[in-house]
């Protein structure tokens, strides 16, 4: 019996080596979790046996138990190396359609020749839907989809407002508005131009034009004439007044043959601003000027010709306001100038937010949510069946898959730019491996000893 007893040591003190060194080989795999040898006695005996003076049977392999401790993190400059710290594993599939679904604390993505983020095994990281605003359209596992980055280019924004802030010089000459020319700079008083965006995000230059107008017994009016891409526009106010150049009052370049409607700014004396002449002749509290629409013969590529462009001077006829225009004893002077449009935009980063936001940014300022990366937990970690490339597959010990969003419940949070070390303490693998080595050397003697009693029985004559 003590031979039995001396060889089941001999095993137990195998498998703990067993388990240090698999430990050990494993101290730099990314998400690796360390396991434990967790070892019972053998005792047996029958009901009329006398337990006071039975022996026990030697030593069992209960389990060997891995220990999902927290990792050390190490930070990489690849924004697609994720880590986890707290609860929560990555769900992967082996391909976009397969719900065979995998669990892994191992962070380390890349894109493939598709744009899907994948592992090293080629496996698809799994994440939530979103909506506009990056919260999460569903957070069940059912409903997840592989993260892919997309390849396509930011959509542009066409241009529908122009925000104008200027200084008119009080000293200017006044001139004759039939006269104005854009191609001729002595017959207006200064000029400003944007870059404006149509629906296909093609670039266009709108420019202002302000004429003072030096016509008898008239002071402090300004003439504001609009071109795009060198071609003057007619305006209106935002009511849609009648703009025909036959009717309107507010008209500048008759005598050039590019008569064109423009609005009219009228300061005090004191060089504020005071009232605003519409094209139609009548005073306005809608300050919001427009172009017509730009049309074809302008937007000639293809965009939408209905195109309108809003000119917000920021006035305000009942108080002065730090933004209105004014007419001061200085230089023309633009303090802002903006507009909304946007031109099409390429693809320049990934960012990946602790709750797994996925957003993509783009060139021309834009920024778009992707996809939230999904998190999935378990009642019993240790429950889980482990496979190969450190990844895990649920079991009826584990529990069913529980998914959820990094930062809430009791989710951990994701960290970008970063890996999960193995939990591994080399010096305490070491220590463990020198009692391993005693356990076993320990043992095989016992079984020597019981080696050479069982000579001495059998050398008696």
């Amino acid at each position: 019996m003590s031979f039995n007893i001396a060889l089941s040591g001999v095993s137990a003190a195998q498998k703990d080596l067993d388990v240090t060194a698999n430990n050990i080989a494993n101290v730099n795999t990314v998400g690796f979790k360390e396991s434990r040898a967790e070892f019972g006695d053998v005792y047996a005996a029958s009901l009329l046996a006398g337990g006071k003076t039975k022996v026990g049977d030697g030593v069992l392999t209960q389990e060997v138990a891995q220990q999902f401790s927290q990792g050390s993190l190490q930070f990489t400059n690849t924004s697609l190396d994720l880590a986890i710290t707290g609860n929560g594993f990555f769900a992967t599939v082996p391909e976009i359609t397969s719900r065979d679904f995998s669990f892994t604390r191992a962070g380390q993505f890349k894109l493939d020749s598709d744009n899907f983020v994948v592992n090293s095994n080629g496996d698809n990281l799994l994440g939530f839907p979103v909506n506009a605003d990056g919260t999460s359209a569903s957070v069940a596992l059912s409903t997840t989809e592989p993260v892919r980055i997309p390849d396509s280019s930011g959509s542009p924004q066409q241009t529908s407002e122009v925000d104008i802030r200027m200084n008119l010089p009080a000293g200017d000459v006044g001139l004759d508005p039939q006269d104005f020319n854009p191609e001729d700079p002595l017959t207006y008083n200064a000029a400003t131009s944007v870059t404006v965006y149509d629906s296909l995000g093609d670039s266009h230059v709108m420019t202002y034009y302000f004429i003072k107008d030096g016509s008898p017994g008239v002071d402090n009016e300004w003439y504001v004439a609009t071109a795009v891409d060198d071609t003057l526009v007619d305006m209106t106010d935002s009511t849609g007044a009648d703009t025909d150049p036959a009717t309107a009052v507010n008209s500048v370049g008759g005598n050039t043959g590019n008569a064109v409607t423009a609005s009219k700014l009228i300061f005090s004396q004191g060089g504020d601003f005071s009232a605003m002449e519409t094209p139609d002749g009548l005073p306005t509290l809608d300050f919001k000027m427009q172009t017509e629409a730009l049309g074809a013969g302008i937007l000639a590529n293809g965009s939408d010709p209905t195109q309108q462009i809003s000119i917000d001077f920021n006035l305000d006829v009942n108080n002065a306001t730090p933004n209105e225009p004014t007419q001061f004893a200085s230089a023309f002077e633009v303090t802002s100038l903006e507009q909304d449009g946007l031109p099409v935009g390429r693809l320049t980063g990934i960012d990946i937010g602790p709750d797994g936001l996925v957003r993509a940014t783009f060139s021309n300022g834009t920024s778009e949510p992707i996809v939230r990366v999904a998190l999935v937990r378990f009642s019993n970690e240790q429950g889980l069946t482990q496979e190969s490339s450190t990844q895990w597959k649920e079991s009826i010990l584990s529990g069913e898959a529980l998914a959820g969003e990094a930062t809430t419940g009791t989710f951990g949070e994701i960290n970008s730019s970063a890996l999960e070390q193995a939990n591994v303490n080399l010096t305490t693998e070491l220590i463990d491996m020198i009692i391993a080595q005693r356990n076993f050397q320990a043992n095989s003697r016992a079984l020597e000893v019981n080696n050479s009693l069982n000579q001495t029985i059998l050398n008696i004559r």
